[in-house]
């Protein structure tokens, strides 16, 4: 036996479910195929304090670029909804070595240009067949992404609308000044069907822009080359020099399904759970539970059961939360949303607070008190689109 437990990605929720589990005592062996943790990074490089407290983690000023003061939400007429909450720019590659770190000063055994390829089982023993060999333990933690092959091959169905994985091209440009914003803007409408196109500051001359989409195929390049000209007359732009370019999914809507079984579990992206604190919570919750199953000697369906309760308890409603507005979004005409933005335009939004039912709630009430026909826009979402 080579651990008591094999996790398969060092993703965000990999690691996390690596510690948790070797700090309740089991003995953790962690398999990235990457050569270098976090090279080439995910897309995703930045976030906000509320999403990042999901998983209580203290934001570490080693790999954060630039401090952003909020968000712009920005409609196909560019009406503007601003949030007003603290978030980061982050220097992903960092990020991931910073958690790596932590994970191997606890106990945890990374190797790294390791693949894994399938999983089998004999008896109480998993077998994982790797680019470096067999290794073999008593529990499976899969975290290998978005993309992952291994769910398939042991016949998980993780997503309940794996169609609608919003794939997605991040560029990081430099020009002069461009990063000095503090607001993040997200622009929403048909230009970017399903999801958005972005422009995140990331301090001085440096700055990202990105097109996410659903239900488009893989490759987003169209739409990148379309924004990517817009976003040049809307800044003032003649060009910009492009120093990285990256791709990747995000499962935003695509709702977790099935992420357990006899002795294997599922987490983050693989698992259909977006977002960087989400899935980092979710591989928290799948470790600790791990570790409580090897320490019973029960790797039970039913024992590991306890992962999915947790996690529907947290993460449910918010995720069916999510999905309904951003289905609604990709329905909308883009004169829908516009009139719909008109009703948050230049408001203080302050209030909206609590779980997310309790957010849905008060926007459903301010559209109400503010312009009742507003909700007549939601009927979008009955569209068979």
């Amino acid at each position: 036996m080579d651990a008591d437990i094999i996790v398969i990605g060092a993703s965000p929720a990999g690691l996390m479910a690596a510690r948790n589990a070797c700090e309740k005592g089991s003995t953790v062996l962690l398999l990235e195929k990457k050569e270098n943790i976090g090279n080439p990074p995910h897309p995703a490089n930045s976030f906000f304090k509320g999403m990042f407290d999901k998983c209580g983690e203290t934001v570490d000023p080693s790999y954060v670029v630039h401090y952003l003061k909020g968000m712009q939400i920005i409609s196909p007429a560019g009406r503007i909804v601003e949030v007003e909450t603290p978030g980061y720019a982050i220097d992903k590659t960092k990020f991931d070595i910073c958690y790596m770190k932590k994970i191997i000063k606890i106990g945890v055994d990374l190797q790294k240009g390791v693949e894994a390829q399938n999983i089998l089982r004999d008896g109480k023993t998993f077998s994982v067949k790797t680019s470096a060999g067999i290794f073999k333990s008593k529990l499976v933690i899969i975290s290998d992404g978005v993309n992952s092959k291994i769910t398939s091959f042991i016949g998980l169905k993780t997503m309940k609308h794996p169609g609608d994985i919003a794939w997605g091209i991040e560029l990081e440009i430099r020009a002069s000044d461009i990063g000095k914003s503090k607001m993040f803007e997200y622009y929403v409408g048909n230009h970017a069907p399903g999801w958005k196109t972005t422009y995140s500051p990331r301090g001085g001359d440096n700055a990202s822009i990105g097109a996410y989409v659903r239900r488009c195929g893989k490759d987003a390049t169209p739409y990148l080359n379309s924004w990517i000209e817009k976003f040049k007359k809307m800044k003032g732009l003649i060009d910009f020099e492009v120093v990285r370019k990256f791709s990747g999914g995000d499962p935003i809507v695509t709702l977790p399904n099935e992420f357990i079984t006899d002795g294997i579990m599922v987490v983050g992206g693989a698992a259909g759970q977006s977002g960087i604190g989400y899935a980092m919570r979710a591989g928290q919750i799948c470790g600790d539970v791990a570790a409580d199953a090897i320490r019973k000697g029960d790797i039970s369906r039913n024992s590991l059961s306890e992962y999915r309760k947790i996690w529907e308890k947290e993460f449910k409603v918010e995720h069916y939360i999510g999905r309904i507005g951003l289905e609604t979004l990709r329905k909308m005409t883009d004169s829908e949303i516009d009139e719909m933005i008109t009703v948050f335009e230049k408001e203080n939004l302050s209030f909206i607070h609590g779980t997310s039912v309790e957010q849905a709630i008060q926007i459903l009430a301010f559209m109400l008190k503010k312009k009742p026909s507003s909700i007549l826009k939601c009927r979008a979402l009955l569209r068979n689109k």
